[in-house]
């Protein structure tokens, strides 16, 4: 993929590099790497600037030079014969229309690779979150990082198109104008316009900078809202039942406003500032335009007066352009920088460089040595567990004692501190995640649903799966009876995360699709917690098949599902104080005695 050769490579860090640089020129080279997503449309590219090198010189030399030549003979006199003039005034018409297709050219093919570069740009950073790993997502929310991909990606791409489509247009012209102007000054022998314009440069470039810098600091700001609005917005969707039955639907608003108060303040900064420089530079260049026409006056050159005035006033169009340009390029770095905060992130766990085949995998799985943290905190110490083929294992103890990391570690959610996790054998950090991922099944406690088909559900566990097979699985899990009575049976769309269906319905569907990978090793993380005591009896004894020649992984709370695990490991504080059948750890072990008496003491 592009990702793995631009985005994750040299090219971001040219990129990250490039914004210690204040100038103009700086701000552009920021963006310098990205233009290699044009590659896909160089054809189109090169053809629209070719159409921008056109319109900038038909705008910039050709419009001056022609009135040079056409006014003095349209107003001569006598007065030129009709053919002769109309000749002289038709070039004005099919200047303009060379101009205007030209522009019309140039806008449209930039656009288009404008568009391209968007959709590259938003590909490459769907895939690095798809890369990086699960603590990641735990220092960011969802609705910032929906705010990146989407919202700061079409900022960008909207820089950069304008960007592309002016930084030949806009210096082409004002070139041909100067051109225009060298060649009219020499034609009466003065270079008075050449100097005056020269002069008012220092004049330009300063607002530029001024409000480049507050422009900057502004949009960095109005990305950050950007983001905490979609991160609102996000999680009072998410979390709709909840805000109903405490009542904070007022509270919710009442953020949310204010959030958007903020945003609407800081837009206005940006739009202030952003603003502002075209009349200044208005300002200053009528100025000069009003003192070249006294001083044209004054040493009657009124022959070439008009064209003159022209060529300044295209030389002057593509300044103020310039300040345009300046500050979406200082708008545009505020999302930029956004963006490579995603591109930029080291994936903690990474792709070996040399993956090694997994081979025939009977399902053995041993952790030594294994050390863990998030941050700074210590969550797993010395654990060394081996659970043996065809096997059940249950995790228990108190909630944050480590049990779901150990789970997370077997298919490389997270890589150990210290010590390795093998299976076969073979540490997991030798082979690619996909080959891992794909003989381990994992059922959570929190069931994930795609707003699809109950069918495709179902087949996420196996893509190639026939209609038939996902039936079974279905059956298996005992979700085959309960679908069959939904509206459109296993055509029925669940709806977002599932919401059409009850909670133990969704967690059936998920055992299904484990039903449907049969994968050599199964993970489950509190697989029924959710399922009331006649689906749990009906998923136990689903279970008793599935498990059948696997190995097995339970971690729950509730005691009545793991007292048939063929061994229990009781964790506390990070490390495995005990392991060994029911029997023998309610009677040897303290933890695990109380934990049981506890949760069976109200019976």
């Amino acid at each position: 993929m592009v990702l793995d050769g631009v985005c994750g490579g040299k090219l971001v860090k040219r990129a990250a590099m490039s914004f210690k640089k204040k100038s103009f020129l700086g701000n552009i080279k920021i963006y310098a790497p990205y233009f290699q997503y044009l590659k896909p449309v160089k054809r189109s590219f090169i053809g629209g600037m070719l159409a921008g090198v056109i319109y900038g010189v038909a705008g910039g030399f050709g419009l001056p030079f022609l009135l040079y030549k056409a006014i003095p003979v349209i107003f001569a006199d006598p007065r030129p014969e009709l053919i002769l003039m109309v000749m002289y005034v038709a070039i004005f018409p099919i200047a303009m229309t060379v101009r205007g297709v030209s522009g019309f050219i140039n806008t449209y093919l930039i656009s288009y690779c404008g568009m391209r570069v968007l959709l590259q740009i938003q590909s490459n950073v769907l895939e690095k979150l798809q890369q990086l790993p699960m603590s990641f997502y735990h220092k960011n929310t969802v609705g910032d990082l929906m705010a990146r991909v989407l919202g700061d990606a079409m900022a960008l791409q909207q820089v950069l198109t304008k960007v592309a489509n002016d930084l030949v247009k806009q210096p082409v012209t004002m070139l041909s104008a100067v051109g225009a102007l060298i060649y009219l000054a020499f034609q009466e022998k003065n270079g008075l316009f050449l100097i005056m314009f020269i002069a008012t440069v220092p004049l330009i470039i300063l607002p530029l900078r001024i409000f480049g810098k507050k422009i900057l600091k502004r949009a960095k700001q109005v990305q950050a809202q950007s983001g905490d609005i979609s991160k609102l917005v996000s999680e009072n969707l998410s979390a709709v039942r909840e805000i109903r039955a405490f009542n904070l639907q007022e509270a919710e608003m009442t953020r949310f406003d204010h959030a958007l108060d903020n945003f609407c303040h800081l837009s206005m900064k940006v739009v202030k500032y952003g603003q502002i420089i075209r009349p200044t530079i208005e300002i200053i260049g009528v100025f000069c335009v009003s003192g070249a026409l006294v001083y044209m006056i004054q040493q009657n050159i009124e022959a070439v007066a008009v064209a003159m005035l022209g060529a300044l006033y295209m030389a002057y169009e593509p300044v103020k352009k310039f300040g345009e340009i300046h500050m979406s390029l200082k708008r545009g770095e505020a999302a930029l920088q956004r963006i490579e905060y995603i591109l930029n992130e080291s994936n903690v766990v990474p792709e070996p460089e040399k993956p090694e085949p997994l081979g025939e995998i009977t399902g053995r799985v041993e952790l030594e040595g294994v050390h863990f943290r998030y941050l700074e905190e210590w969550v797993l110490r010395d654990i060394n567990l081996t659970i043996e083929p065809g096997t059940s294992v249950a995790l228990v103890g108190p909630s944050g004692a480590g049990k779901s990391t150990v789970a997370d570690l077997i298919p490389r959610f997270y890589d150990v501190e210290k010590g390795s996790v093998k299976i076969d054998g073979q540490d997991v950090r030798t082979v690619s995640k996909h080959a891992l991922r794909s003989v381990i099944s994992v059922v959570s406690q929190d069931t994930f649903l795609f707003n699809e088909t109950v069918l495709n559900n179902i087949r996420v566990g196996n893509p190639a799966a026939t209609d038939e097979q996902v039936y079974e699985a279905a059956r298996h899990a005992y979700a085959h009876d309960f679908i069959l009575e939904l509206d459109d049976g296993y055509e029925t769309v669940v709806g977002e995360r599932g919401t059409r269906l009850s909670g133990g319905q969704k967690q059936r569907i998920a055992i299904a699709r484990a039903f449907l990978k049969q994968s050599p090793i199964l993970i489950l993380d509190e697989a029924t917690s959710a399922l009331d005591s006649e689906s749990e009896e009906k998923i136990q004894t689903a279970l008793e098949e599935l498990i059948r020649n696997k190995t097995v992984i339970v971690i729950a709370h509730r005691f009545s599902t793991i007292r048939n695990a063929d061994k229990i490991a009781v964790f506390d504080e990070g490390q495995i104080v005990g392991f060994g059948p029911h029997d023998e750890l309610y009677t040897g072990n303290a933890v695990y005695k109380q934990l049981y008496d506890r949760q069976f003491s109200g019976d």
